[in-house]
């Protein structure tokens, strides 16, 4: 039941988020987004960078459970293709991956002003990248780790800039897919020598 509240609480809070910003999350809001007491937030988050790093944490590991779906356990495994379902798929036109791609650059952009955010970020952008230096890996095996991480942060900042301006409209989805499928080639293409 606990379990149940804090689900619905973190839920609630990349809801308000995408919605109105970090600097309009307003604890009151968020209870009766989430159905449940301002009390009931304190208790199991402290504070409201609390709320702030748990969400940021909510909304990696939600944004992990739909990239790494990318095959569904059907058909040849093929390293390549794997990757590049991985990364199109934070370009879904969906309530859910909107919600989280817009709460995950709201988050991205206020740590910014508010330093308590920069380590939690710091730390779930390390594990982006290693992810998809660990898909790279399957691509390109005798790729040096340093070449790895080093393909997978450029990908992954070039996701974030098209993610933002996909979402505020500046880009149309088939088109940021697209950049995303050259950018892959080109990595993997550079992987190689």
């Amino acid at each position: 039941m606990a379990r149940d509240r804090r689900r619905a609480i973190l839920e609630g809070a990349a809801r308000v988020i995408a919605r109105r910003g970090v600097r309009g999350l307003r604890m009151e809001e968020l209870a009766t987004e989430a159905g449940v007491s301002t009390a009931l937030i304190y208790y199991h988050f402290k504070d409201r960078a609390g709320v702030l790093r748990h969400t940021l944490e909510f909304i990696s590991d939600r944004a992990d459970r739909y990239t790494s779906d990318a095959g569904g356990g059907t058909g040849p495994h093929d390293a390549r293709e794997e990757l590049t379902q991985s990364l199109l798929l934070e370009f879904q036109d969906v309530p859910e991956v909107r919600e989280n791609s817009t709460a995950w650059g709201e988050l991205r952009a206020s740590a910014i002003f508010e330093p308590e955010l920069r380590g939690d970020l710091a730390r779930a952008t390390l594990g982006w990248i290693h992810d998809v230096a660990d898909l790279l890996s399957g691509v390109r095996p005798s790729a040096p780790a340093p070449a790895l991480a080093a393909a997978a942060e450029r990908l992954t900042g070039l996701l974030e800039g098209l993610s933002t301006r996909w979402l505020s409209g500046a880009l149309p989805l088939d088109h940021a897919r697209e950049l995303v499928r050259e950018a892959v080639s080109l990595e993997i293409e550079r992987l190689s020598h």
